[in-house]
């Protein structure tokens, strides 16, 4: 049984090929049916897929990995060949570090940021929901998140942190002179728009609408923050009330075009509009973002913004990767526990038979009617001689190198002196 991870994520693959591999809360569990049902063996399997990466855990034989690569290049829609260009392989302790690092916030592209470890936490629950998680990718999910809960309780990995919705703000307040005097729309109502709605609610903006596809949704999250409602099908015409656009949903299309923009500026009579693209794929057209009086950025044009601070966290860094080093030996001492497992079994069924056949054989004495010291004494000698009778059997029958083995091994396990 080996253990192994492969992805791509915001360090080794640009946006647009991550969205080619982006996989929606909904289609996870067919997904990893489908990658089960490629592979001979169906290895357990679970998939993380967020804005800054994909990634395919798996435990089963090594030589499911490449197959797994290929077949992950092929929902893609890219050849294995690039996507081997993007991607990263890693096995046993290196995968298990990675995990760890991951639940943990130091491979985010916020250093330490906590959403990753619920992402984690409801990927790990969907391949248990769709019958791809077994023993060992559950003992890794699980130490990674004490792991993750040992780092956040034990360094400051997470102080002074930015996310990306308050780097958002942060560069709409460089285009704004007063937050509080612009209209700012959010199109989606999930947790990244959530707390990007958190955040610029604090700045008391004139006006904030949510655009989403299930308008219960939308007009919860409203009420809220003390919102407007928009359907989706009216953005294009109202596009232009707008000042400041938030969109992360999981469309794998986009849903804000450059023909709405072109059009939203011209009513706007060309007054700048501030547009962040949080969602992967992306929501709003590339092309946009060349037009005059547009300040559009994605999840990568904020990596700059979020990494600032990360200086004074290196201690807590050094600190964290520490006890993820404790983790990963701990969790390859399990794994290599889990070998020997079987001839465990093996050899207490065997012990077990032995003493089922001596009882029984105890209990025809006793029934009739023999000496109970003399039973007791048949069934000792009885089990010691099932217990010796291989040993012995090889100590005397075996050519010269066998028996040296098994005399190495009798004085181990027979003759050590109790310490």
């Amino acid at each position: 049984m080996a253990v192994w991870a492969l992805g791509i994520n915001h360090n080794t693959a640009p946006l647009d090929l991550r969205g080619r591999f982006a996989f929606a809360v909904d289609q996870i569990q067919p997904t990893l049916a489908a990658l089960r049902g490629s592979l001979a063996r169906q290895p357990e399997a679970a998939i993380l897929s967020t804005c800054n990466r994909t990634e395919i855990y798996c435990a089963g034989e090594r030589s499911d990995l490449e197959p797994t690569l290929d077949w992950l290049a092929r929902s893609g829609g890219v050849s294995p060949l690039e996507l081997r260009s993007h991607a990263y392989t890693l096995e046993d302790a290196q995968a298990a570090r990675h995990a760890f690092r991951v639940a943990a916030g130091l491979d985010s592209m916020v250093l330490g940021e906590p959403q990753i470890l619920g992402q984690m936490k409801d990927a790990v629950r969907m391949a248990d929901q769709a019958g791809a998680l077994g023993t060992t990718l559950n003992q890794l999910f699980q130490r990674s998140f004490q792991v993750a809960k040992e780092v956040r309780s034990s360094t400051e990995i997470g102080s002074h942190s930015i996310s990306m919705a308050a780097a958002a703000v942060r560069l709409a307040g460089q285009l704004f002179e007063d937050l509080g005097q612009i209209r700012i729309l959010f199109v989606g109502a999930g947790e990244m728009i959530e707390l990007a709605a958190t955040h610029f609610a604090a700045r008391s903006p004139k006006k904030m609408a949510i655009a989403n596809r299930t308008l219960e949704r939308g007009e919860s999250l409203a009420a809220r923050f003390g919102a407007e409602t928009v359907r989706l099908a009216d953005l294009p015409n109202r596009l232009h009330e707008f000042d400041a656009v938030v969109s992360c949903t999981a469309s794998t299309l986009p849903i804000i075009g450059l023909g709405a923009v072109e059009r939203a500026l011209k009513a706007r009579r060309h007054r700048p509009m501030f547009m962040v693209d949080l969602a992967v794929p992306r929501d709003i057209e590339p092309e946009v973002k060349a037009l005059e009086d547009i300040y559009l950025y994605t999840v990568d044009d904020l990596a700059g913004v979020v990494q600032q601070g990360q200086e004074s966290r290196q201690a807590a860094v050094a600190q964290a990767e520490a006890i993820i080093d404790a983790g990963v030996q701990s969790f390859l001492h399990w794994m290599d526990q889990r070998h020997a497992v079987p001839l465990i079994r093996q050899l207490n069924a065997q012990a077990d038979e032995w003493r089922a056949t001596e009882l029984a054989r105890a209990r025809r004495m006793l029934a009739r009617g023999d000496d109970v010291d003399a039973v007791l004494e048949a069934l000792s000698r009885g089990l010691t001689q099932k217990m010796l009778h291989g040993a012995l059997a090889e100590l005397h029958g075996a050519d010269a190198a066998t028996r040296d083995r098994a005399t190495a091994a009798v004085q181990h396990f027979f003759l050590r002196k109790e310490r």
